[in-house]
This record gives C-alpha cells, sequence and structure tokens, in this order.
C-alpha cells in the first residue's frame, strides 16, 4: 500500500511539474493581454467599427500596429533629424512632464540604452551584504562600479525579481560570478533559490 501511495504522489507531482507552469504562463499571458487590450480600446473600437476584424483579432492587428509603430520610430531616432527632435523632446517632456525623466531612468536601466548597459548586462555578483566577514550572502547584480572601487549591486526579490534592493558595498564584500549569466541567476531567483548549488559552483579549470 505504501508503495502505491508513493507511485500515485510521485506521479500526481510529476504531472503538476509538467501542468503548473504551463497554466501560469497561460494566466500571465492573458493577464498582461487583458491590461493592454484595456490600453488599446479606444483604437481597437475604431477598428472594429470601421473594418472587418472583430474582438481579439482586431486586438492583435492594433497591438501589431503599435510594434510596427515603435520599430518605426526606432529607425527614425537613427537619423540625424529623429535624434534632434527625440532630443528637444527629451528636454521638454523633463521640464514640463513631472516623473517623466524618472521613469526614463529606469526604462534605460533596465533594458539597457543612450550610454546605460542595464540592469540585465550585469555581470552577477555574490554579495555580502552585512560585511566580509558575516557568511551570510546573497545573490545580486552589479549596476554600477565606483572610481574608488566600490559597487552598487542591485539584489532581486524572490520569486518576483523586479523588485529588490539596492546596497552599495566595498569591493571585499561583493565576488563577481564571471561564469554566471544573469538569466541563469535571475531563473534561480524566480525558483526561490532552486539550483543555487550549481549556479555557485566554481567552474572547473581546463587543464
Amino acid at each position: 500500500m505504501t508503495r502505491i501511495k508513493a507511485f500515485v504522489t510521485l506521479t500526481l507531482l510529476g504531472g503538476l511539474a509538467v501542468v503548473l507552469p504551463i497554466a501560469i504562463f497561460i494566466l500571465l499571458f492573458q493577464w498582461l493581454f487583458g491590461q493592454i487590450s484595456e490600453l488599446v480600446a479606444p483604437a481597437t473600437q475604431w477598428m472594429q467599427a470601421h473594418t472587418e476584424f472583430k474582438d481579439n483579432f482586431a486586438r492583435l492587428i492594433v497591438l501589431a500596429l503599435i510594434l510596427g509603430l515603435c520599430f518605426v520610430i526606432g529607425l527614425l531616432v537613427k537619423t540625424s533629424v529623429g535624434r534632434w527632435a527625440h532630443r528637444h523632446l527629451d528636454y521638454w517632456l523633463g521640464r514640463l512632464a513631472p516623473g517623466y525623466s524618472t521613469i526614463k531612468d529606469v526604462v534605460l536601466q533596465f533594458i539597457g540604452g543612450a550610454g546605460s548597459e542595464g540592469v540585465l548586462s550585469g555581470p552577477v555578483a555574490r554579495a555580502r551584504i552585512h560585511g566580509a566577514d558575516n557568511p551570510l550572502s546573497v545573490t545580486a547584480i552589479v549596476t554600477s562600479q565606483h572610481p574608488n572601487g566600490d559597487f552598487t549591486v542591485y539584489v532581486p526579490t524572490a520569486p518576483v525579481p523586479t523588485s529588490g534592493f539596492v546596497y552599495h558595498l566595498p569591493a571585499e564584500c561583493v565576488e563577481i560570478l564571471p561564469h554566471v549569466t544573469v538569466e541563469a541567476a535571475m531563473k534561480s531567483i524566480v525558483s526561490c533559490g532552486s539550483g543555487s548549488g550549481a549556479l555557485l559552483k566554481a567552474p572547473e579549470r581546463s587543464v
């Protein structure tokens, strides 16, 4: 009876391990699609009224048009005229729209651009936030290195790495992990530390 119970339990857990990630992904996609649909609702309603596209297909068309517009704008800002217009638009929005500069800086820090390497460019480090002599350490991403050798690191929280803490640490409290990619570190954080053993294992030296 015990063997049957263990077999059923392990089989059920194995099925959940396959189904749950897919279900969560679908739910997340539905939530994100719903949020974006609300934002583009006016354009979707206009398209439904003036074309044969209806409901979700109309939303997809609107989203595709928005992405296409972003691509075109990206091409334009690569030209001298586009850079001039973007520079002046940034200047006036920064002066007239409260919070615009802060939002822009946050976006650039995460996706990179305009001279910013971005948070997701790494490198990954093991940070001792309570001092070099304290054994406690956290997975961190180095966001800045200062002239005096100190580091500024971003420590994501699990399981949502988009929120976290910023620490300013001396060099002796930061151990760079050049063999660890940001993607691998984020995967470990999202899974609440699962797989950290392989993540923090020192790379084997080639003979």
